[in-house]
């Protein structure tokens, strides 16, 4: 079996890496002609993952038929903002009893749809997963040990993702709440937003790991009103992938925030980047979600002030500091999950 990866940034380079590295074929489908050129002839993507040259058995290419022709399998990690496109896209070189899993943090605006909910939309099979977890790509490059999360309703996904993924030092388990493991990747780009902006005004350990549990908190609250299992937040895919972004600089979402709290503006610190950071999007989306559904989400509606209204930062903190306080721990049993006798 070949595999594909189709987009060719920093985390979709990683673990095609791991894969051809355990000895699959492995085709890195990237938009820019130059770019394939570059990292066909450097064996390096030297533009998202300078310093790390790339296994024989990854084959660059702009060709999507040519990635596709012989790949059982194929691994989305595009942006969200494009990643509806490219998936029209791919609907024309996949067959029924392809895999096709979502690597991709982030949710579409029109219908609140997540990335799993287009591929099963536009994509003629049912063999879909979503990839998530703490995966800073720049980590798994060097080897360092990580863990990731695959879901799907398909145990025979979740194996062979299992099968050709796992390495020495990267670790895959299985959660069967697709949607609890997909929002969960999304909504942490936000906070990792809201600590890069803490860590900007030089806030003490107290502050973080207050702003790390209310988040949590928050992504709880909105994920058992939205039908996701709560108690999927408290795995890799949610405190886990939380926690790393809203604490390690290699997150792109938490540079963002830092910025921010520099002086720097919104644009500003977007093209400082030169990469795209989710939690923007997801920020726009989900702070209006929240107003629809009213869900108490005071994090993430003041970053949505701060971030698209102007308002002062220094007065959000204050309101955030003085509002109403809840009670701790808000994590409550599904109506849909029984309790074990």
């Amino acid at each position: 079996m070949e595999v594909a990866i189709i987009g060719g940034g920093n985390f979709g380079t990683a673990i095609a890496n791991i894969i051809a590295s355990n000895g699959f074929v492995t085709h890195l489908w990237m938009r820019d002609e130059q770019q394939v050129a570059d990292c066909i002839r450097l064996r390096e993507n030297r533009r998202y993952l300078p310093g790390h040259l790339l296994n024989e058995r990854v084959l660059p290419t702009c060709d999507m038929s040519l990635a596709m022709a012989r790949s059982g399998i194929t691994f989305m990690s595009v942006p969200s903002a494009s990643f509806r496109e490219v998936s029209a896209q791919l609907a024309l070189h996949t067959a029924a009893d392809d895999i096709v899993i979502s690597a991709t943090k982030g949710i579409q605006a029109e219908g609140f749809q997540l990335m799993s909910q287009i591929l099963e939309e536009l994509v003629p099979t049912n063999r879909i997963g979503v990839l998530s977890g703490p995966n800073l790509a720049e980590e798994i490059a060097e080897g360092q040990y990580t863990g990731t999360v695959i879901a799907s309703h398909d145990p025979t996904v979740c194996e062979t993702v299992q099968q050709i993924l796992r390495s020495e030092t990267f670790r895959v388990y299985v959660n069967a709440d697709v949607y609890g493991v997909e929002l969960g990747g999304a909504l942490k780009n936000i906070y990792a937003i809201v600590c890069g902006l803490a860590a900007g005004l030089g806030v003490g350990q107290n502050t973080v790991s207050m702003l790390i549990t209310r988040s949590l908190a928050e992504m709880s609250r909105l994920a058992v009103s939205l039908g996701a299992n709560p108690f999927t937040f408290l795995g890799l895919a949610g405190v886990g992938d939380l926690l790393v972004t809203c604490t390690s600089p290699l997150s792109r979402n938490y540079q963002l925030g830092y910025r921010v709290a520099q002086g720097v503006s919104l644009q500003e610190a977007q093209e400082d980047l030169n990469k795209l950071a989710e939690g923007v999007n997801t920020l726009r989306v989900v702070s209006a979600k929240a107003r629809e559904l009213e869900v108490y989400m005071p994090l993430c509606s003041g970053l949505a002030r701060v971030l698209f209204e102007g308002d002062d930062l220094g007065h959000v903190v204050n309101e955030l500091m003085t509002g109403g306080q809840p009670v701790d721990v808000e994590f409550a049993r599904p109506a849909n999950v029984e309790t074990p006798s």
